[in-house]
């Protein structure tokens, strides 16, 4: 019993590990390097979601570019 209660609790220790280094990793790429974000509506159109369907795009947001001024003429910039 105490073996499995060991071998427990070192996969536990192990996961809260694993977990509290992931964690922060992962907000700091979403918020400095890129994220995924849902294109709704037809604001866009036909750039995205073309021909006035109700289902929406899924685009990649380059946070890296703007911090570095690479916006360049035709690109599409969200603000939030």
């Amino acid at each position: 019993m105490s073996q499995a209660q060991g071998l427990g609790r070192r996969y536990m220790k192990a996961f809260l590990k694993g977990f509290f280094v992931a964690v922060p990793v992962t907000v700091t790429f979403l918020d400095r390097v890129a994220c995924v974000a849902r294109v709704e509506g037809v604001s866009m159109q036909p750039s995205l979601n073309p021909g006035g369907r109700q289902a929406s795009d899924i685009v990649l947001l380059n946070h890296w570019s703007i911090r570095n001024y690479d916006v360049q003429r035709g690109d599409i910039v969200s603000l939030v």
